[in-house]
């Protein structure tokens, strides 16, 4: 089986880690030059960080008989359907692909309609993979819950109950979580956490998607950083 696949240098790694003992041919591609490319030639293609680039769902959506598997936490496929109608729905795919949430053993994944799910069947014994299915909203279902535990954890630290350190060590040891949820957003980035809380809330107005003021001030400040060393 032959996979293409685009994303950030973290969360390639993390893909190609997933993958390194299946046996499967990873080739990694820009963006930029896949024009250049046959996509005829593989079996399945992979965008890791299609949440920063949605508009590139206009070019997958054009081909044809080749599975596509989107990062999309931050819109739905239904959203981008609509906007850009594939030549096959039931080809496209939606995950999440934070770091941390490639390498795992279960997957998450999303489709539209009977069709996109009885295919993905196939796909994933392929793909020797394990993967649940759930609703095509925005979120999906486990970068809602993280992305809530961090902004909660953020009150927390907010309203003085607990140290960070303290915070992450009582979830570490009393939810057997594998990060506490300051380690956890620092190795998601702080940027994909509240941009997706505010898709998440835009999407449902429930204020327990509301974002928690620290974690905004976290992120302007680091938004600030980046913008002065560009200059």
């Amino acid at each position: 089986m032959k996979i293409l696949y685009t994303g950030t240098d973290k969360r390639c790694k993390e893909f190609e880690e997933k993958f390194s003992t299946s046996g499967i041919d990873l080739l990694r591609f820009n963006f930029s030059e896949f024009n250049a490319i046959n996509p005829k030639l593989f079996d399945a293609i992979f965008d890791l960080e299609f949440d920063s680039h949605q508009h590139r769902f206009e070019t997958y959506a054009s081909l044809k008989n080749i599975p596509i598997i989107l990062h999309i936490t931050q819109s739905s496929l239904l959203a981008q359907s609509i906007k850009y109608p594939p030549n096959d729905l039931s080809l496209i795919y939606g995950m999440t692909a934070f770091p941390t949430f490639i390498n795992r053993n279960i997957w998450e994944i999303t489709g539209l309609g009977n069709e996109a799910l009885k295919y993905f069947d196939q796909l994933k014994k392929n793909l020797t993979i394990e993967a649940i299915i759930v609703k095509d909203r925005v979120g999906m279902a486990t970068s809602r819950v993280i992305c809530m535990i961090i902004n909660e954890a953020y009150y927390t630290l907010q309203e003085g109950t607990a140290s960070r350190d303290d915070i992450d060590l009582a979830m570490k040891l009393g939810t057997n979580y594998p990060f506490g949820p300051f380690d956890w957003a620092l190795k998601i980035g702080i940027k994909n956490v509240v941009e997706t809380l505010e898709a998440v809330y835009n999407d449902t107005h429930d204020e327990r998607y509301k974002v928690c003021p620290l974690l905004k001030t976290e992120y302007q400040e680091q938004l600030a950083l980046k913008t002065a060393l560009l200059k």
